[in-house]
C-alpha cells in the first residue's frame, strides 16, 4: 500500500481534523454509510457487531457518503442525530466524504487500490441493474454500506459488498480471524 492508512487526514463527524492513528493496532471495519438507503437498517447489525467485538479490539468507522442517488443529503449534525436516535450508533462517525469519482477521498483511494474485489458482490450488481443503475466498475465502491476490514497491522484483509450485512457469517468469520491475528 502506497500510503499508511493511519496517516490519511480525515475529519470527525464534529468537524475536527484527525487521522486514524488513534485506531492503530485495532481491527477496523470501514463502512460508507447513508441515512436514506434501502440498506440503512444495516446500522443495527453494525452496532451489534461493534458492541459484541469492541472489547476484543474491533472498531467500526462510519464514513457518510452522498455518492449514490443522494441518499445521504444531511449535514453532519443531522447524520449524527439520525444515527443516534434511530440506531443508537456508538461507533465513530466521520464527516461526509466522497467514496467514488474524481473527488474520491484518499482513504477510499487507498482502500479500493489495496483490495479491488469485494466478497459477495454479484447479487448487488444484479439488484442495481434491475433498478436501471449501472454498477461501478471494479475496483470502485458499488453502493452504500460497502465494508473494508483492516487488520491490526494496517493492511486491508477483506472487502464486502454492500448487501453483505454485518451479521453475515463471512463478515463475522473475517472479523474474528483478524481479531485473533496479532492479538
Amino acid at each position: 500500500m502506497t500510503q499508511n492508512l493511519y496517516q490519511i487526514p480525515v475529519k470527525s463527524i464534529s468537524g475536527d481534523s484527525t487521522t486514524l492513528a488513534a485506531f492503530e493496532g485495532k481491527v477496523l471495519l470501514v463502512v460508507n454509510v447513508a441515512s436514506k438507503c434501502g440498506l440503512t437498517p444495516q446500522y443495527e447489525g453494525l452496532e451489534k457487531l461493534y458492541e459484541a467485538k469492541r472489547a476484543e479490539g474491533l472498531e467500526i468507522l462510519g464514513f457518510p457518503a452522498n455518492n449514490f442517488k443522494e441518499q445521504e443529503p444531511g449535514s453532519e449534525a443531522e447524520i449524527q442525530a439520525f444515527c443516534s436516535l434511530n440506531y443508537n450508533v456508538q461507533f465513530p462517525l466521520f464527516s461526509k466524504i466522497s467514496v467514488v469519482g474524481s473527488d474520491k477521498h484518499p482513504l477510499y483511494e487507498a482502500l479500493t487500490t489495496a483490495l479491488p474485489d469485494a466478497t459477495g458482490e454479484g447479487p448487488m450488481r444484479e439488484k442495481l441493474s434491475g433498478y436501471g443503475i449501472a454498477a461501478n466498475p471494479v475496483p470502485e465502491v458499488q453502493w452504500n454500506f460497502e465494508k473494508f476490514l483492516i487488520g491490526r497491522d494496517g493492511q486491508v484483509v477483506a472487502r464486502f459488498a454492500p448487501d453483505v450485512a454485518a451479521d453475515d457469517p463471512r463478515v463475522v468469520e473475517a472479523v474474528e480471524k483478524a481479531l485473533k491475528a496479532g492479538a
